[in-house]
């Protein structure tokens, strides 16, 4: 039957024709199928996550009177007294934190891994203060400064990174390893190694996050293959902190918040 059909065919130009064109319009649907199937899958695909590690907090605060150094460093738990800078510096361990506390009354807080656990320590400070004797009021509490970590799943080609990204980029070898880049919206100061490893420092968290969203698909367009000495030296720069994980996307004001209230 199918000789004979065939010999027919081969007799009809105008069924054999018609045959082929079937045959053509049969297979440009199965590709353009076979795209959109595709297209889904790719859509479907989750969005890269980076672990963000928030590895230092700082903080400052004023407790509205006058402090006498000495007392605290007599009276005081786990303080040391520094007389040629002024100051006398105190410590938490929980949250760990240090303060550097002021004759004036100001103090700053370092050591948070967190806006909120930055707030609690500097709540304690205070407390402190006020059970050695102190009349302190909890004041003018603002976050200054947010140290944050982060690890792309790339090494980075720095070399042609900072030559296409000047005068943003700064890259200066002999004198440091990585590329500073500064962002003024939001605003925030970045390292950028070879290795993958970047460090922003930022007024506050959420801008540490926007500067890593950011910086993401600019140093994806200059990825590599990580070497084993690269995974080495980006698993050593990890450090422990607390951990925020910000979606990335491949592509082409400080907070500030003011307060005064007793410590009671």
């Amino acid at each position: 039957n199918h000789l004979v059909m065939d010999q027919y065919l081969m007799k009809d130009p105008v069924q054999a024709q018609m045959k082929t064109e079937d045959q053509l319009q049969l297979q440009t649907m199965q590709a353009q199928n076979s795209i959109v199937e595709q297209c889904v899958k790719e859509s479907e695909e989750p969005e890269p996550e980076i672990d963000i590690v928030i590895n230092n907090v700082v903080c400052s605060f004023s407790v509205r009177c006058h402090l006498n150094l000495r007392q605290i460093a007599l009276n005081g738990i786990n303080v040391e007294y520094r007389r040629e800078h002024g100051m006398v510096t105190m410590k938490l361990r929980k949250p760990y934190t240090t303060a550097s506390i002021w004759s004036s009354g100001k103090i700053t807080c370092t050591g948070a891994t967190s806006e909120d656990e930055s707030h609690i320590a500097a709540r304690r400070f205070a407390r402190r203060l006020q059970k050695l004797g102190f009349k302190t009021r909890f004041a003018n509490f603002r976050i200054v400064n947010v140290l944050g970590t982060c690890s792309m799943p790339f090494s980075i080609k720095i070399n042609a990174f900072s030559e296409y990204h000047k005068p943003q980029a700064e890259y200066e070898p002999e004198l440091h390893p990585g590329v500073t880049f500064k962002l003024k919206q939001p605003k925030a100061t970045l390292k950028i190694f070879s290795t993958g490893s970047i460090t922003v420092t930022a007024p506050c968290v959420n801008d540490v996050q926007q500067a890593i969203e950011y910086i993401y698909p600019l140093v994806y367009q200059f990825r590599k293959e990580r070497t084993k000495e690269d995974e080495l030296l980006a698993s050593q720069k990890s450090a422990q902190g607390r951990k925020r994980k910000v979606a990335c996307v491949d592509s082409e004001d400080s907070y500030e918040e003011e307060s005064e209230d007793s410590c009671e």
